[in-house]
């Protein structure tokens, strides 16, 4: 039972991992998008505000952003190909049209039910419902991907191969998945919109608890909003404070302005009046800025040597657009289910964050990236905003956000980014004998040709796995060939180092070959031999 649920885990975490591969390429293109749309860049290089250059920035920034925004779909589709043992476009392109399913089930039946929100002068925001692709429906954040991704992608590995009479042919091979999952998607649509709400209540009911106890509340709230990311519910936690009376009141004469948000806005003009407490309740964008300083600093120092280079370029932009931004979907995603402790401790961090600036008073500006809060910063003045403690501040919090990760990456041996595997921990007894030295920076293409073989070595490493017939999927991580066997008495390990390898690690039916940064070109490889066969 044991070994069954680590393997199920291994599956979805490596899995997950495979939509998440993208991000960083769309955080790097991010950025340029920023740098053309930002006004205070614009303003000192006057050149970037022709037509041009603006539209294109627009073009970019918008477009990438579209992306980060729809993260659900991107998940569900990935999920279900990356699962798929075999035709993983088929299983792909099934979770895809799942989720278009689900999408028009959950907002049909809102409908039905009179349970759409109508828009505020905020949008949807703060109503528990949002717009995916075009469609109004339960705000379930990406969690509602994951689930029908990892569903589709069962469903295909089960039902995939399944063959009916002639009279019945029509559904027979991968549309029988597709059947399934169109009961399902529509099931899981309707119910969302039974099962969802009371979830969503509760953690309404949650901030009007935060509201009334003081540090303790706001402690609550920082860590609740970096907590319920993954869930999509972090809007129920943040919104009450920041536009409604649960915030704090502020009269202005006749008017009474509510809301931590326009309270701010209110008393950023009152020259020489200190800021009320409720604006600490938007300084929760604290914890999108700094903390990621540390725990990509981390991710890059803690990762296996040989995956160094590699996971240096997937998290440096990720950081960077962080840093101008404050945008850290692409990076929480990273880890909040490879690690979930990790992401925990960042939660339980980022509410003690809200404590601290609360209890030094800083109200210093804390949204928009770098250059907006320096600037925003620099208007108000040190004695309104007491920006140089919080910069010292963010400092030591970054700093206390690398020890940490570190340590507990190490120490608890977490697949964080670079880390795939047990690359560098591999038990002596679960490696191959034959395999080279305990070394995995692997082989290099030319090495890889250079491998004593009597034979080809593509053809015997798939002789050694059992033949053709014997392997039931191929996959890859940063340095590893994952193959999936029926067999797992037909491996002939002499033969699979025909090719040279760092080692061979068996569990069971799941073989992995160490290749190091050539897995890749390895794994093509075997495939498309396969398909010659």
């Amino acid at each position: 039972m044991a070994n069954k649920l680590k393997s199920s885990l291994e599956v979805f975490s490596k899995s997950i991992v495979q939509p998440l591969m993208y991000l960083s390429v769309a955080g790097t293109v991010l950025i340029l998008g920023i740098l053309l749309t930002n006004q205070t860049i614009t303003s000192m290089v006057p050149f970037l505000q022709l037509p041009f250059f603006a539209t294109m920035g627009k073009i970019i920034y918008n477009s990438l952003m579209f992306i980060v925004n729809n993260l659900a779909v991107i998940f569900c589709a990935g999920i279900a190909g990356a699962m798929a043992k075999k035709d993983k476009g088929h299983a792909t392109l099934i979770g895809l049209m799942s989720f278009f399913l689900f999408l028009n089930a959950n907002n049909i039946t809102l409908e039905a039910l009179g349970m759409l929100a109508e828009p505020t002068q905020l949008g949807l925001v703060g109503t528990g419902q949002s717009e995916v692709l075009g469609i109004q429906v339960l705000d379930m954040g990406v969690f509602g991907g994951i689930i029908l991704g990892c569903i589709a992608g069962w469903v295909f590995n089960k039902f995939g191969g399944k063959q009916f009479p002639i009279a019945l042919s029509m559904f027979s091979g991968v549309r029988f998945p597709f059947l399934i999952m169109i009961c399902i998607s529509l099931l899981l649509g309707v119910a969302a919109c039974y099962a969802w709400p009371p979830v969503q209540g509760g953690i309404a009911s949650l901030a009007g608890m935060i509201q009334e106890s003081g540090n303790i509340g706001l402690f609550l709230y920082g860590m609740l909003n970096k907590l319920l990311v993954p869930l999509g519910l972090h809007h129920l936690i943040y919104t009450p404070f920041q536009f409604s009376d649960v915030g704090g009141t502020l009269a202005l004469g006749d008017t009474v302005i509510a809301g931590a948000y326009p309270i701010r806005v209110a008393e950023m003009a009152m020259v020489g009046q200190p800021f009320s407490a409720s604006t600490y309740f938007n300084s929760y964008t604290f914890n999108n800025l700094w903390p990621y300083l540390g725990i990509g600093t981390a991710f890059i120092v803690t990762s296996y040597k040989r995956n160094r280079d590699k996971t240096r370029a997937i998290i440096l932009p990720l950081i960077i657009t962080a840093i101008l931004t404050c945008i850290t979907e692409p990076m929480d995603f990273l880890f909040v289910f490879a690690a979930p402790v990790l992401f925990v401790v960042h939660a339980v961090l980022s509410g003690i964050s809200l404590v601290l600036l609360k209890v030094l008073n800083i109200p210093a500006a804390t949204a928009g990236g770098i250059i907006n809060i320096v600037v925003s910063n620099l208007v108000l003045g040190v004695e309104k905003t007491n920006w140089p403690l919080m910069i010292v501040l963010g400092v030591i919090n970054a700093a206390l956000y690398f020890v940490v990760f570190t340590v507990l990456i190490k120490k608890l041996h977490l697949h964080t980014p670079g880390r795939e595997g047990e690359e560098d921990d591999v038990e002596p007894s679960t490696v191959s004998e034959a395999a080279a030295p305990a070394d995995e920076a692997a082989a290099s293409a030319d090495e890889v040709a250079a491998a004593p073989a009597a034979g080809d070595p593509v053809l015997d490493l798939i002789a050694g796995l059992g033949g053709k017939a014997n392997i039931q999927s191929t996959e890859n991580c940063f340095t590893r060939l994952r193959v999936n066997v029926a067999d797992e008495s037909l491996i002939d390990e002499d033969l699979i180092n025909h090719m040279k390898n760092s080692g061979i690690v068996r569990n069971g039916n799941d073989i992995q070959i160490i290749f190091g940064m050539e897995v890749a070109k390895v794994r093509g490889q075997v495939e498309e031999a396969l398909e010659n066969m």
